[in-house]
């Protein structure tokens, strides 16, 4: 694992929300807790970030012990990016944090505009890219 890119705080709860903050952390793991995602493959997932920003999140997840990065020596080059299990062990606080955010929606009107928080069933592994 690289050196954090970032110096984390000491305080535990302080540490957890820095190290997945900002706009598209959470988010790009999210879509990691299916399995493995090319980079081509997370930016059709969220069409509003740019390239530079995705690969930016990406490697401060790297960084921080989040998410795996495999590369695999073909032409053209490929490579995976997976959550590490440090990364799944958030799914369950994610997940309640999705299911609070509907919450938080439903008590202000806006159901209507949110999409339904992708669950997988417990104790099952992630899906393998195709």
């Amino acid at each position: 694992m690289t050196k954090p890119i970032k110096s984390l705080p000491v305080l535990p709860i302080e540490r957890a929300i820095r190290t997945i903050s900002g706009r598209w952390k959470a988010v790009i793991l999210y879509h990691l807790f299916d399995g493995s995602k090319r980079l081509s493959e997370l930016t059709r997932l969220i069409p509003s970030i740019s390239q530079k920003v995705l690969v930016q999140q990406l490697r401060e997840l790297e960084a921080h012990g989040l998410v795996g990065r495999e590369v695999f020596r073909q032409v053209p080059p490929r490579v995976d990016y997976s959550a590490t299990a440090l990364g799944l062990s958030l799914e369950p606080v994610m997940l309640a944090l999705c299911d609070w955010g509907q919450r938080h929606a439903e008590a202000l009107d806006e159901a209507d505009r949110m999409a339904d928080c992708i669950v997988r069933p417990v104790n099952t592994k992630p899906r393998p890219a195709a």
